[in-house]
């Protein structure tokens, strides 16, 4: 490969890229977009779950159990009425999540040791959010009922109850349990899938549509130096979005940087060099660019997005599925990226998942390079 052949392709690529500032601006926008978007309209957070409650009860008890919801940053009380019908209006509005109805004599059976009952209305139109209201109500009286049952114990000079067990949890590496620590770190492999599959896609399609494919042909420039002028230019452009991403997610997110930089920055490179390699495939292949980028977001964007476990639990999937996401690069660099950000370790954990990268940079690499070279040659 010549250098001097090298650099000037390059260098064209460039100009390709200042010359079109809405493409420019376009590449270094969406990530942003996407960071904003993403970070502060997606949530898998459950909280302030709007709820209606209907106090037939009416005590001190009842009044005491209605405030502990009231307290709770789970639960946000938008309505109070002594009747069915307004909970079922509210769930049917969509106004209201949960409907707590509290039975009569609750305060009378509560101090007696009975049992005392709360009925708990859920919508289930949404039965991922429902189940986990479903799980929160009932920690919540539970806790409140044991309180209870242990001040009328002490009040008898009945000693504490104890409990045959202790259970105490606790969370590892995202001890807030905050769902942008898992979703922006993730994002970024997105971006990069997304930014370097897209560009890179549209370059070789380009030169054919415009005529200057043929200019190239008639040229002393080999195969391995048109690729690789290509792609430093929008690996350039790549980097750039990532580190636009990773200080947003550090800066304005404020998602933990427990790892080496240093890491994060060569597990970025790589990944978005397989990307780009991708692209060029692609666009090679298909010569025309409205196809290629058709083709390089149903390849890239989709596969990332639904199965890499940036959103989706792929354990929850069924069996095939499972298997077809083995062969997703974003699903390893995804790891990579929670491992650096939220758990701080290195290449003796993450090896593997580095491996996967390199093989695939390096096989998409020899793809392109043989579609590539019977057209130059």
């Amino acid at each position: 490969m010549n250098f001097r052949r090298f650099v000037a392709i390059f260098h064209k690529e460039r100009r390709h890229i200042l010359r079109d500032p809405l493409s420019l601006g376009m590449a270094l926008a969406i990530p942003l977009l996407l960071l904003i978007l993403f970070g502060y309209a997606l949530t898998l957070d459950v909280d302030r779950i709007p709820t209606a409650v209907y106090d037939r009860d009416q005590t001190q008890q009842s009044r005491d159990l209605v405030n502990r919801f009231r307290g709770s940053k789970y639960f946000q009380i938008v309505e109070s009425r002594a009747d069915y019908r307004f909970i079922d209006a509210g769930i049917s509005r969509s106004s209201v999540l949960l409907g707590l109805v509290i039975e009569r004599d609750f305060g009378k059976k509560l101090a007696a040791g009975q049992e005392a009952r709360v009925q708990a209305l859920l919508d289930g139109s949404d039965s991922n959010t429902a189940s986990i209201a479903a799980g929160y109500v009932e920690s919540l009286v539970m806790g409140y009922a044991t309180d209870v049952r242990q001040q009328a114990m002490s009040r008898k000079g009945i000693s504490k109850l104890e409990m045959p067990a202790d259970a105490r949890i606790r969370v590892m590496y995202n001890s807030d349990l905050k769902s942008k620590n898992f979703i922006v770190p993730g994002l970024i492999a997105v971006i990069l899938m997304l930014i370097g599959a897209m560009l890179t896609s549209l370059c070789i399609a380009r030169e054919w549509e415009n005529g200057t494919m043929e200019q190239l042909l008639s040229t002393p420039v080999r195969p391995a130096e048109l690729l690789f002028g290509k792609l430093c230019a929008y690996f350039v452009l790549g980097m750039t979005d990532m580190l636009v991403a990773l200080v947003v997610a550090v800066g304005v997110f404020d998602v933990p940087m427990r790892g080496s930089v240093v890491l994060l920055v060569l597990s970025s490179g790589l990944f978005l060099f397989g990307a780009l390699c991708w692209g060029i495939f692609l666009s090679t292949v298909l010569r025309s660019q409205l196809l290629a980028y058709q083709i390089s977001l149903l390849t890239s964007f989709l596969p990332s997005f639904l199965l890499s476990g940036f959103i989706y639990s792929l354990g929850n999937m069924p069996w095939i599925i499972q298997q077809i996401s083995r062969v997703v690069p974003a699903r390893y660099f995804i790891v990579i990226l929670q491992g650096i950000f939220l758990k701080g370790v290195g290449m003796s954990v993450l090896g593997a998942q580095f491996l996967f990268l390199f093989v695939y940079a390096n096989g998409v690499l020899a793809l392109a390079m043989k579609k590539l070279r019977p057209k130059l040659v």
